[in-house]
C-alpha cells in the first residue's frame, strides 16, 4: 500500500493502470476461490461432522479451515475490484471489512501453522511430560489469544478510512493507497511495519521450521514404535507447511519490508512487484487441506473414503493402532517391569484422549 498526503506519484499511477496486474490478480482470485470453498467446505464437514474438536490438532484445523473460508467468500470483491480497474464501488466498511480479512487470514495461517508445528513437537519429543499441555483448552485458547493479538495488530486498518479518491484516474481505490494521516509520523509506521513483520512472521517461521526438524530428528532416531507410515506423513506434513511459508508467506512479507523501508525512508516504491506476491498468499487456502491430510490419519481415511479408494469404518481399527504414542515405546523407556507396566498404563489412558498425532 501507498501512502500519501496529497495525490499518488507516477509509479502509483503507472501500477493502477499495469493490464498485467489487472489480468493476473483476478485470475488467481478467481482459481483460489474456486478451489478453496469446495475444498474447506468438505475440510469443515469432516473435521466437525466425522471427527470432532476432540484433540488440539483438529481444534488448530478447525481454525485454520473456517479462517480460509472466511476469505474466499470475500474474494469475489477483490475479483470484482480489480476487473473494473481497480475502482471500488462498495462503501469504506466492507473496503475494511475484506482488507482486514485478506490480512487476518494470512497471519491467522501463519500462526496457526505454527501452533500445530508446536503441538507436533511437544507430543513427539516430550509425549508424556508435555501431555498436560496438550489439551484442548489449551487450544482453544491458543486460538483466541493469536485472534486477540491479530485484532489488536490490524486495529490500525479497521479504524481508517481504506479508500482513496484518484482523481487522475476517476477511480477509487481500496488499501492501494493509504493516506498519511492513518499513523502520525514515520516513527509509527516504521514500528507498525516492523512489529508485524517480526511478530506475525518472522519469529512463527523460525519456530515452524525448528519444530519440524526436531521433530523429524526424533522420528528418525527413534527405531521402535514410530511406523514407517507415521514417518513418511511427518516429512510429508513438514514439507507442505514449509512450502506454504516459502512460497506463500515470505515472498509478500520481504518484499512489503523492502517496499516500505525503500517507501518511508528512500522515496522509492516497489509496490507493484509487491501486489503481485500478495495474490501468492491466497495460494495457501489450497494448500491448507494438505496440511489435515496429513497432520490428522483419520482425516485421510475418511477423505480417502469418500474418494472410494477406503472405507472409513473398516479402517477405524488402523487409526487406533496407528498412534504415535505407542504403550510399547513408552514400556521400553522404563527401567523396571513395574515402571514399564505404570507407563503402559498411562500411555493407554493418554491414548484414549487423543488422536494419533500423524
Amino acid at each position: 500500500m501507498e501512502r500519501y498526503l496529497s495525490k499518488p506519484d507516477n509509479a502509483t499511477l503507472q501500477m493502477l493502470r499495469s493490464p498485467t496486474i489487472a489480468v493476473v490478480l483476478p485470475a488467481v482470485y478467481s482459481l483460489v476461490a474456486l478451489i478453496s470453498i469446495p475444498g474447506n467446505l468438505l475440510s469443515l464437514w469432516v473435521l466437525c461432522r466425522h471427527i470432532g474438536p476432540r484433540s488440539p490438532s483438529i481444534i488448530f484445523m478447525i481454525n485454520l479451515s473456517l479462517t480460509d473460508l472466511a476469505l474466499a467468500l470475500v474474494l469475489p470483491f477483490q475479483i470484482h475490484y480489480h476487473c473494473n480497474r481497480h475502482h471500488w464501488v462498495f462503501g469504506v466498511l466492507l473496503c475494511n471489512v475484506v482488507t482486514v480479512a485478506f490480512y487476518a487470514n494470512m497471519y491467522s495461517s501463519i500462526l496457526t501453522m505454527t501452533c500445530i508445528s508446536v503441538e507436533r513437537f511437544l507430543g513427539v519429543v516430550y509425549p508424556l511430560s508435555a501431555a498436560r499441555w496438550r489439551r484442548r483448552r489449551y487450544a482453544v485458547a491458543a486460538c483466541a489469544g493469536l485472534w486477540l493479538l491479530l485484532l489488536a495488530a490490524l486495529s490500525p486498518l479497521a479504524r481508517t478510512d481504506l479508500t482513496y479518491e484518484v482523481e487522475a484516474l476517476g477511480i477509487v481505490t481500496c488499501f492501494d493507497v493509504l493516506k498519511w494521516t492513518m499513523l502520525p509520523s514515520v516513527v509509527t509506521w516504521a514500528i507498525f511495519l516492523f512489529t508485524i513483520f517480526i511478530v506475525l512472521f518472522l519469529i512463527p517461521f523460525v519456530v515452524t521450521v525448528a519444530c519440524y526438524t526436531a521433530t523429524i530428528r526424533k522420528l528418525l532416531q527413534t527405531s521402535g514404535g514410530y511406523g514407517q507410515g507415521q514417518k513418511r506423513r511427518s516429512v510429508y506434513l513438514a514439507a507442505v507447511v514449509v512450502l506454504a511459508f516459502v512460497t506463500c508467506f515470505a515472498p509478500n512479507n520481504f518484499v512489503l519490508l523492502v517496499h516500505m523501508v525503500s517507501r518511508l525512508f528512500f522515496g522509492r516504491s516497489f509496490y507493484h512487484v509487491y501486489k503481485l506476491t500478495l495474490c501468492l498468499s491466497c495460494v495457501n487456502n489450497c494448500l491448507d487441506p494438505f496440511v489435515y491430510y496429513f497432520a490428522s490419519k483419520e482425516f485421510q481415511l475418511r477423505v480417502l473414503g469418500y474418494l472410494g479408494y477406503r472405507s472409513p469404518r473398516a479402517d477405524s481399527l488402523e487409526t487406533r493402532r496407528d498412534s504415535l504414542f505407542s504403550a510399547r515405546t513408552l514400556s521400553a523407556r522404563s527401567g523396571s517391569s513395574g515402571q514399564a507396566d505404570c507407563l503402559e498404563a498411562v500411555g493407554r489412558a493418554f491414548l484414549q484422549r487423543q488422536e494419533s498425532v500423524f
